[in-house]
């Protein structure tokens, strides 16, 4: 660590002394029609060749000799603009880019410009057009970045109804998802089938798989960070949307014109209205609401704040229920200290919290559970030439685990009030990155994270005679901690390293190398994450998991950049990944700690990936090869299985088609060979008539392999053109052949088709379960 520092002030200083005696041109590059800031335009000197892009909060900066420039401001979906400038002084410049709609804005991921593929540094990452995600067929007519995000290569879905995903070989809690920098640990609504990102109101996402920046850091796998949008601060508009489970709007306008907006976007389902109707006293909903204001005092100064609520509600008469939410609340204040460093510091907060309800007057309980987390975040670009940015920041995170609560719901339960003891930590993080170009063909970024995080009190921690022994745990001794008394410190150093060097003007090669810890376990038996997990944090006697991943990628446009073409390679190898002991019981267990297996993990594939960016048809294939394996001592019985998540082959293909102004049509296919399951080879019987199931090798068996085809139509009125109000249809159908795919299997006694039981009882059957059939659906939008 000592050398890394070393050379990078050595460069740091290099590069300082290089700018003295230059000018800085800088600003904010605007939508022309709304005033949002746009991340990632290109600004390009043309008598240099070269130039900068605009970071997450639309600033840019660069520094150059004095003198005449020609400087263009370019992105995709957006007119060009060319400046001419005199540069004899520091010159504050902001760009309005008004929208171009031509066949370029037709792009199902794109980039900072048409090469962005081939020159960017940056590999493993996809940016997701909100716009076109809406074009693309639907679950229930709703659009969900989620689900386009499975589709992705190096992303495997775990099957139908699900919003999990899971990146190069990770689990799906390995995952950090933001938005607006405040962690989601739940993104699901009804168990998977939407989630919890409203179209309407996002902006940008990104998702890294890998050559994860310094800046990010708390997960294994991968990085998908959501920018919601900051309202029109130029006039008021509004959307709304009508479909068959669920229905959304959204407004914006400006507080003060050009100065200040606001946005609000609310979600809500209807089924409870339709059993209502029907007199069926169960309850299904969920509702989420997205809020942001923003002001922007000076060109130096901007200040934030955005919310976001969301629940669902499950319940099936007045005898039981359940429910689970997040919450997240993010200020942020943009300062420019100079012509050349910007800053942001960020005050975050997010909750995630279920429960469950028994209604009875003698087993009635009510079990809550809660995971908080609180954070401040300094950010800090440096834009000291066009050849040198850096990045460097401090962040700290306290958070408060609540694992479980219950609470009897009358004097006459059976049940007595009980409380897990709650766990306390907290998360530091340092980290430096630096992009440097050293050539016109050779671009390196390269940084590090330093991390350190504490398990603090107050608290005990339970010594064991065999912390192994999660039969029957002996307690030998107890150790009491005071409030925020450090009980365990985890310190880990995170490199991160990644270059590009190009071929010629439209090829290049790429390699990454990242580091990744993750302090925060799920604590979980199954494949899919639901919403009755609980979270731990690292600790006496659960250690951090850490990953090591390099990739190494060919990157290709053809036919002048109609086309994007990518292969990558990669390799990760995991320490500490987190697992449970067989038959391991993990529902309010005081004695959780000696059910803990930790081991190694292996993950390899190989990601193939064909896009079109132009033209009326447009899409994109993507056949991921891949293999996940874990060893983990006390599972089963120490050998090498396969990982719940594994699929070998992944093939997903979207495309859609502009066939005219009125009509636009998608379609999307996906494929995947049928991951691992555990499945009893028998039973063992004792005493008086008990059994239970023998378990001979973990993930064993595989389900079938799983394929869908989804259908969309989009229908625009040429009336539209005439009319403030615009309308359109989006008619969706949901697996169109009506495939029936596997979405888990159970064992159970063998029965006839009455349901009787055949033979003594003892021979058991396998039985799959499937989720949906062809699914039909319309949603009607409106814009004002």
């Amino acid at each position: 660590m000592r050398k890394f520092l070393l050379t990078t002030c050595v460069v740091l200083c290099t590069v300082l002394a290089s700018a003295q005696e230059k000018v800085t041109l800088n600003g904010y590059v605007r939508d022309a029609s709304n005033g949002e800031e746009l991340l990632g335009v290109t600004v390009l000197v043309v008598e240099i060749g070269n130039g900068v892009v605009s970071n997450n909060y639309g600033f840019y900066s660069i520094t150059l000799a004095p003198g005449n420039y020609t400087v263009k401001y370019s992105f995709i979906g957006y007119k060009t603009i060319e400046k001419k400038i005199t540069l004899d002084k520091d010159i504050e410049l902001n760009i309005a880019l008004p929208e171009e709609l031509t066949e370029l804005e037709e792009v199902v991921v794109t980039g900072e410009s048409p090469v962005a593929n081939v020159s960017s540094i940056q590999m493993s990452r996809n940016d997701l057009d909100i716009k076109q995600v809406k074009k693309l067929p639907a679950l229930f007519g709703e659009p969900d970045i989620i689900k386009t995000i499975q589709m992705l290569p190096g992303v495997i879905s775990a099957g139908e109804g699900t919003s999990s995903f899971f990146v190069r070989g990770g689990s799906a809690d390995q995952n950090l998802i933001l938005i607006d920098e405040a962690p989601v640990y739940d993104p699901s609504h009804l168990f998977g089938l939407f989630s919890v990102f409203n179209a309407d109101i996002i902006k940008d996402s990104e998702l890294y798989k890998g050559g994860i920046p310094s800046r990010f850091g708390g997960r294994l796998s991968s990085i998908l960070d959501v920018r919601t949008r900051d309202g029109n601060n130029k006039e008021f508009e509004g959307e709304a949307g009508i479909g068959l489970l669920a229905s959304s709007i959204s407004v914006e306008g400006p507080i003060k014109k050009d100065e200040s907006s606001y946005i609000f976007s609310a979600r809500r389902s209807y089924v409870d209205l339709f059993l209502r109707a029907a007199n069926n006293d169960n309850l299904v909903y969920f509702y989420d609401v997205n809020a942001k204001v923003n002001w922007r005092a000076n060109n130096k100064n901007r200040f934030f704040l955005s919310v976001y609520s969301g629940r669902d509600d499950f319940s099936f008469g007045e005898d039981f229920g359940f429910d689970w939410g997040n919450k997240t609340a993010t200020f942020r204040w943009n300062h420019l200290f100079s012509d050349k460093l910007f800053s942001n510091t960020s005050l975050i907060a997010s909750s995630f919290d279920y429960g469950l309800g028994i209604e009875d007057p003698v087993q009635g309980i009510r079990w809550d559970s809660n995971l908080q987390e609180y954070s401040f975040k300094n950010d800090f670009n440096y834009f000291a030439s066009p050849q040198f940015e850096l990045d460097f920041g401090y962040h700290v995170t306290y958070k408060r685990f609540a694992p479980g609560k219950i609470t009897p719901s009358s004097d006459e339960s059976i049940f007595k009030a009980t409380e897990l003891q709650h766990e306390y930590a907290l998360d530091h993080a340092f980290y430096l990155g630096a992009q440097h170009e050293l050539s016109s063909k050779l671009t390196m970024n390269y940084g590090a994270r330093l991390s350190a995080f504490q398990s603090i009190g107050k608290g005990d921690v339970y010594l064991y005679e065999d912390t192994k022994d999660n039969i029957d745990p002996t307690r030998t001794d107890t150790l009491s901690f005071k409030s925020f008394e450090p009980i365990k410190t985890y310190f880990n150093f995170e490199p991160r390293f990644s270059m590009r060097y190009m071929l010629n003007e439209s090829s290049s090669v790429k390699m990454s190398y990242n580091r990744m810890v993750q302090n925060t376990h799920l604590i979980s038996s199954g494949t899919v994450p639901l919403p009755f997990n609980t979270w731990a944090p690292s600790s006496y006697y659960l250690k951090p998991q850490i990953a090591d991943q390099v990739a190494l990628g060919y990157f290709k446009n053809l036919n002048d950049n109609m086309y994007e073409f990518s292969v990558e390679a990669y390799y990760k190898t995991m320490d500490n990944v987190t697992d449970f002991a067989d038959n391991a019981q993990v529902f309010f267990n005081t004695d959780l700690s000696t059910e803990y297996r930790q081991g190694d993990a292996e993950a390899y594939g190989l990601e193939f990936f064909l896009q079109k960016k132009e033209g009326a048809l447009t899409g994109f294939i993507a056949y991921t090869l891949s293999k996940t394996e874990r060893t983990i001592e006390g599972v089963n019985l120490g050998e090498t299985f396969l990982a719940n998540y594994d699929r070998r082959h992944s093939l997903n293909m979207l495309a859609t088609y502009d066939y005219s102004d009125k009509w636009s049509f998608g379609a999307g296919f996906t494929y995947g060979t049928g991951r691992p399951t555990t499945i009893p080879s028998g039973t063992y019987e004792w005493g008086d008539g008990y059994s239970a199931d023998v378990i001979t090798e973990r993930n064993g068996y595989n389900l079938p392999s799983f394929h869908r085809l989804d259908l969309s139509a989009t229908l625009t009125p040429k009336s539209n053109a005439h009319k403030k109000w615009k309308t359109s249809w989006v008619f969706s159908l949901y697996n169109a052949y009506s495939r029936k795919n596997p979405f888990s299997l159970y064992t159970r006694v063998k029965q006839d088709k009455d349901g009787n039981t055949i033979g003594d009882g003892n021979e058991k059957e396998a039985r799959m379960i499937y989720l949906f059939p062809i699914l039909p659906s319309v949603t009607y939008n409106i814009k004002f």
